[in-house]
């Protein structure tokens, strides 16, 4: 294929470098240039930079003084958006270990497995979910085993209300033994300090991040504290110029245990010395609404679930969004009507980007003065793109194919998969994202589909995307995902699973009407599937493979 067809797209250079060479560089400056800055808030509760450094210290000492884990080891951590959250983290870093960030919704088998897989020393872990780790125990000596509680880093009052409450009259917390834990308030009161000679730098492994569990197995990537660092200045490269330092209050809904909020709330809000309010369960929408309504917020991390969630309230319509200067939209697609709906609410036009756990994750942004509808927006500094057909020949521009990532950001692979990560990660690092992209020569990207979800019916490529976005424009629909299941003539063909709005009673041959306005004829759904709920991770990513297998059971179920 000849140069002149072949689609390239590269990031601006990164030129901003302010000698950081680990993620506890960061920490460290913010803490001292921002000491009495307000650096996170949780239930009403807030710490400041010099609080948390205090904290930071006091962990980091007795990971130290106190147990035999060294630096390198891998610490677990199995926590909700709760303060004790960036104590932790950073505190572990401080002392030299490696973070496994691990989903406190996790099974016990599914904790078993990624802790095995990651050989961890030790597990800090919530409450709520200490039982589901006493099963873990069962199977898996784990050295040494941290517990708090929700409200363990909150004043008296504030501490006592909502522990005891949580244990005693919501009885959110199962009974469980672990006799050899020891609590984290406990090793909080115990004063220390310590040195920078542990601390991990540059290539040094920082985390450990599962790959999300909606592609199969999990895979641990192995992110390195240069890794995040690059990220960090890549997302302030392009986020920078709308926020002041020191001055902004970012609302911080989804996990930070997934890598697209660690990033911006636990690397880029510290950096620029920022505010984050962490919402420990923003499924409990009321609970949210009135967090939101407490004070003046400039910067809303999300994604489309939550926004098109939160502009169905009444309650939400009516808060104050004057100071609302920046939306982010990442971890799944975010589409035009609920960014549409999202400005006419709250005036704040949604930045969506694009990103992956392999790529700490930030690629690709849309500048916030130059948002483009639809597309992820262009590859962050220091970035470049192709991408590749089925043969692995790069393609040109406007010609859909799998996207591929290079930059300073990209993984440095599988953690024990060398095969797995051969088949991801090229030697001159390149990452393929399994994405179907579209390369523009105006140099945005626009995102077509998972290259697994995409549906091949009569030899015509569907992408599931496109026709959620025609189902989605149907005033009676509140939501709507696309498969592709086997088809003896087809070889596949399309299934729509709706959630009707407000209990409409829809038709599936006016549907499939419908959509034959606005879509080729391979393209129309052959059969509808209507829905109280739609399964979801706990992300809010749409589950499609739990949607396959429940068809294929009923599948053979039928012929049996």
């Amino acid at each position: 294929m000849s140069e002149t067809t072949t689609a390239m797209l590269e990031g601006p250079i990164l030129e901003r470098d302010d000698g950081y060479r680990s993620i506890l560089d960061v920490f460290e400056k913010a803490c001292a240039q921002y000491a009495h800055r307000p650096a996170f808030t949780c239930m009403d509760s807030t710490l400041t930079y010099a609080e948390m450094k205090t904290l930071v210290d006091r962990f980091a000492h007795w990971i130290i003084e106190q147990t035999d884990m060294s630096p390198g080891d891998r610490l677990a951590i199995v926590l909700p958006n709760l303060l004790q959250y960036p104590v932790a983290v950073f505190g572990a870093l401080k002392a030299g270990l490696v973070i496994v960030n691990t989903n406190p919704l996790y099974t016990a088998d599914e904790m078993y497995h990624q802790f095995a897989d990651a050989g961890i020393s030790g597990v800090v872990v919530f409450a709520h979910m200490a039982h589901k780790l006493e099963a873990v125990l069962k199977r898996l000596p784990i050295a040494h085993v941290v517990i708090t509680e929700v409200a363990d880093l909150h004043p008296l009052p504030s501490r006592l209300k909502y522990n005891l409450g949580a244990r005693y009259i919501a009885r959110q917390v199962p009974r469980y033994h672990l006799p050899d834990a020891i609590s984290m308030r406990q090793i909080l009161k115990q004063k220390g300090q310590v040195d920078d000679r542990r601390w991990g730098r540059d290539d040094d492994l920082a985390i450990l991040q599962y790959t999300g569990g909606t592609t199969g197995t999990p895979k641990g990537a192995m992110l390195s504290h240069a890794n995040l660092v690059a990220n960090m200045r890549q997302t302030g490269e392009v986020l920078g110029g709308a926020v002041t330092r020191g001055q902004e209050t970012i609302i911080a809904p989804l996990p930070v245990y997934h890598i697209y909020t660690f990033t911006v709330n636990c690397m880029f809000g510290c950096e620029t010395g920022n505010h984050s309010i962490l919402i420990p369960n923003p499924k409990d929408l009321d609970s949210f609404v009135k967090t939101l309504g407490k004070q003046p917020f400039s910067a809303f991390i999300g994604l489309n679930t939550l926004f098109a969630a939160l502009c169905r309230r009444d309650d939400f319509r009516k808060l104050d969004f004057s100071h609302l200067k920046l939306s982010v939209s990442g971890g799944m697609a975010l589409n035009t009507t609920t960014a549409n709906r999202w400005y006419e609410v709250t005036g704040s036009a949604v930045l969506e980007g694009y990103g992956m756990t392999e790529t700490s994750p930030v690629v690709c942004v849309n500048p916030p003065d130059r948002i483009q509808p639809g597309a992820i927006g262009r590859p962050v500094a220091g970035t470049r793109l192709k991408v590749l057909d089925d043969n692995d020949q790069p393609l040109g521009y406007d010609t859909p194919g799998e996207l591929c990532v290079q930059g300073p950001q990209v993984m440095k692979g599988y953690w024990n998969l060398p095969e797995e990560t051969a088949k991801t990660l090229s030697e001159d690092g390149w990452v393929r994202s399994g994405d179907i992209a579209v390369l523009q020569k105006d140099g945005f990207v626009r995102i077509v589909d998972r290259k697994k979800d995409m549906i091949v019916s009569s030899g015509f490529n569907v992408y599931p995307n496109e026709v959620e976005d025609v189902l989605l424009r149907h005033e009676d629909i509140h939501e709507a995902t696309v498969i592709g299941v086997p088809d003896e003539d087809a070889g596949e063909s399309v299934v729509a699973f709706i959630v009707p709005r407000n209990g409409a009673n829809l038709d599936a041959a006016a549907l499939k009407q419908w959509c034959r306005q606005e879509l080729t004829g391979y393209k129309v759904p052959r059969r509808f599937e209507f829905r109280d709920q739609l399964p979801r991770s706990t992300v809010g990513k749409v589950l499609r493979r739990a949607l396959r297998d429940e068809l294929a059971g009923d599948h053979r179920q039928n012929a049996s």
